[in-house]
């Protein structure tokens, strides 16, 4: 039997309007169409399907390192496996040299003005001097020697094959190529080039982009032969490497791979080192030492060396050399394995370097192991370039202290961090392989996630800049116009670092911590990982692999976070306080009587019952009836049997509800922002103790604008707090609180002082303390 209880109002806050306009939109509604259709190479679980394929290119490369004019030249022979289904009549090789080139398209497809201050860099890339860079193909040809036809597109290579080449059947051909290295501190800049350092007068060559590579033809896209204009990154073919770098005798090369001939290429001191670094496990051995490299900076060999480098299932290769290189190496217990962690610096990084770069390294294979997939490959190396960027094995980064050797803790934290992710590169997408050209996020967006989990297993107050929920507030509620949804294409995004790398880092750790949990979310990214290891992986493939293997429909949080550009503003728009009303009559008669006495206690009352001296009422009994002498709020016998019959109908368990003491909150909730999301909100009591409530984000279902939700609650609230933890990204956090609080905003009386804007003076608590 249902029964029905009398609520009575204790308390009532703010009220608001309610808009019955379009309360019901899209957002729980399924992806569908929206997503590419499963077929026999794609599941509809995320999975690859039983058709599956994928090409393969293998490459043996010969190429010489000239550091007097700062060029390189090379030739190289392919194989290409085709595995598609599909005959092919021509293939796609990416030329990304020539994006540097005289007539490249990049500097005329960007933006620019005059403005009163202009520098050389700002005039530079209006003008953009011909520099002579860019690929000089020499060369394309069969094995048999004959010319194959060529179209070259600016950074795309159409090469013709004589025959179709059909599923199963190989390829083999070679290119015959070189170019001018650029100097990538100048304007142009860029991931790969030179540093030149004047006080000594040699060159860091880093050298990536440097050969004619494969374009991927997959079973989603076909060929991905989009042109590459600096931003949008690389799709890439697996393969193995052969490789033979031919630089100057003192220089020292570290490679994508492993090396093959060590007893012809280092000294006998240096062999003796890496095998001693092959077995320690604890901290780096330095194979060669600073001295030794600033020795080595003093001479030019006139002499060369070939090194020899062997890689297997990478989809790319890059290397370094010079003759300043510091190097060591340890080793890392991984999956059964000892891969070794390998760092290449100057003397300019140091001391940072020696006490730092391997060791990050090696901390980022077990943290990003442990959460996808043990490290498949032999190395893992960190070389000091001034710049960030990654490759199969190795990877470049910056980080340098001052020339006393002191430095700020932002740069030690930003040369870790710069680590953690380059390193991390290697799992997003060097060999889980998305497509960057297209989809940026799903590699860096995937790595720095993984990145914030990896800088907090190195330090407990690790001041990381992306990960936190609150931390990409200040980009959320950014002007909608500037703003594009995280499934953008790489050239169209305005604010790229926030949109392709914070943002969907951001979302992955929301569903980690607050909408799956950790270990569901957990399990399904290392499925991910795993189904996807050396594969070609689509969005679609991770969203719907993180549902398939989790068991939670996600497709609203796609929806909102991934297609979309709408804040999180969830606002406490009010809140009432009930009780169940479980008084006698004689009690519900008294707090009639206080209520009443309170209603009608005013200034005139209390004025007029001196002021006048006798009413009609008063002085006239012919005015007066029944109700001048019936007192309302006596107890009469009906009140007495009503509600005697009333409990008499109640069962126990009603007994007991209607005498627990419950105190009933509603509370309206109103979606400023217009993102969905959980609700978690915390209680905190009148006797000093918290309590927090997780509300799902499916209770936005029936109405994404606003809901009401009732809390029964044993002890008294004092005040609510929405998202206590700062984990949903709320833009605006002045309407979580009920009741209102409000915070000062300060601000500061200073004397003015000169000095030009963002001009550093060289100190740090570092240079400071050692002063003294």
């Amino acid at each position: 039997m249902n029964r029905i209880f009398t609520l009575v109002i204790l308390g009532l806050m703010v009220t608001f309007s309610v808009d019955a306009q379009r309360n019901h939109a899209e957002r729980f509604e399924q992806l569908g169409t929206m997503l590419r259709s499963p077929n026999v190479y794609r599941t509809a679980s995320g999975a690859p399907g039983h058709m599956y394929w994928q090409q393969k290119a293998d490459h043996e490369i010969e190429v010489e390192l000239d550091d007097e004019k700062q060029a390189i030249k090379g030739w190289q022979k392919v194989t290409y496996y085709n595995n598609s289904p599909d005959p092919l009549t021509y293939l796609w090789i990416q030329l990304d040299q020539n994006e540097r080139a005289a007539d490249s398209r990049t500097p005329k497809m960007a933006q620019n003005s005059i403005n009163a201050r202009m520098n050389m860099r700002q005039i530079e890339n209006i003008v953009w001097h011909d520099q002579d860079l860019g690929y000089k193909i020499n060369s394309v040809k069969t094995m048999g020697g004959d010319d194959l036809k060529i179209t070259i597109n600016n950074t795309m290579m159409r090469v013709d094959l004589p025959q179709p080449l059909k599923n199963g059947e190989t390829f083999e051909f070679t290119v015959d190529w070189s170019f001018n290295i650029h100097d990538r501190m100048s304007f142009i800049g860029g991931r790969p080039g030179y540093e030149y350092f004047e006080k000594d007068g040699n060159y860091l060559y880093t050298m990536a982009e440097w050969f004619p590579r494969m374009a991927v033809y997959s079973d989603f896209e076909g060929w991905q032969n989009k042109e590459f204009v600096g931003r949008g990154e690389f799709a890439l073919t697996f393969g193995d490497y052969k490789v033979k770098i031919t630089v100057p005798a003192d220089h020292m090369v570290g490679s994508t791979g492993v090396l093959q001939n060590p007893e012809e290429v280092l000294s006998a001191t240096e062999l003796q080192r890496w095998e001693q670094a092959k077995r320690s496990f604890d901290k780096p051995v330095v194979i060669r030492t600073q001295p030794e490299a600033e020795k080595l900076e003093k001479g030019k060999s006139k002499d060369k060396k070939t090194w020899i480098f062997h890689a297997e299932n990478v989809r790319d290769f890059a290397w370094t050399s010079s003759r300043k290189f510091i190097w060591d190496a340890m080793a890392v217990k991984q999956g059964g394995k000892d891969v070794m962690a390998m760092s290449y610096y100057g003397k300019e990084g140091n001391p940072l370097w020696e006490q730092y770069s391997t060791r990050v390294v090696a901390h980022t294979i077990k943290s990003y192991s442990e959460k996808t997939f043990d490290y498949p490959y032999p190395v893992a190396i960190s070389v000091e370039a001034s710049n960030g960027m990654e490759y199969p094995m190795i990877c470049f980064n910056y980080g340098r202290p001052d020339a006393d050797g002191t430095y700020t803790d932002a740069v030690k934290y930003g040369m870790i961090s710069v680590i953690i992710h380059e390193v991390g590169h290697n799992f997003f997408p060097m060999i889980v392989n998305s497509d960057e050209r297209q989809w940026s996020w799903m590699d860096e967006g995937l790595n720095t996630f993984m990145q914030f989990m990896a800088e907090q297993e190195w330090d407990r107050d690790y001041p990381s800049r992306r990960g936190p929920a609150h931390k990409i507030a200040p980009y959320m509620r950014s002007d909608q116009s500037l703003l594009e949804p995280i499934m953008t294409n790489s050239e169209n995004i305005i604010q790229f670092g926030p949109n392709a790398y914070a943002k969907p880092a951001t979302a992955l750790n929301i569903l980690r911590e607050t909408v799956m949990g950790r270990e569901l979310f957990d399990f399904a990214f290392k499925e991910y990982s795993k189904r996807w290891m050396f594969k070609h992986p689509t969005p679609e493939d991770f969203f719907r692999t993180m549902e398939d293997a989790s068991g939670v429909d996600l497709d609203w949080f796609w929806r909102g976070w991934f297609f979309g550009t709408d804040p999180v503003d969830i606002s406490i728009e009010q809140v009432s306080w009930y009780k169940l009303d479980n008084r006698t009559p004689a009690e519900k008669k008294a707090d009639a009587k206080k209520a009443f006495d309170k209603e009608e206690s005013y200034v005139s009352k209390t004025y007029n019952a001196k002021d006048i001296e006798q009413t009609v009422v008063e002085a006239d009994p012919a005015t007066r009836d029944f109700y001048n002498s019936y007192n309302p709020f006596s107890v009469t016998p009906d009140d007495e049997k009503a509600y005697k019959d009333f409990m008499a109908r109640l069962s126990q368990q009603e007994k007991d509800l209607l005498n627990s003491g419950l105190n009933f909150y509603e509370m309206k909730f109103k979606n400023e922002g217009g993102l969905v999301m959980p609700l978690i909100i915390q209680f905190n009591y009148t006797d000093g103790t918290s309590e927090v409530d997780r509300i799902p984000a499916e209770i936005w279902r029936l109405n994404e604008k606003e809901v009401t939700k009732v809390f029964a609650k044993k002890k008294e609230v004092k005040n609510i707090v929405l998202d206590p933890y700062r984990e949903t990204a709320d833009i605006d956090e002045s309407n979580n609180y009920w009741p209102r609080t409000f915070a000062p905003s300060r601000f500061e009386l200073f004397k003015s002082a000169g000095g030009a804007r963002g001009v550093s003076n060289g100190d740090n608590p570092m240079k400071r303390a050692q002063k003294k």
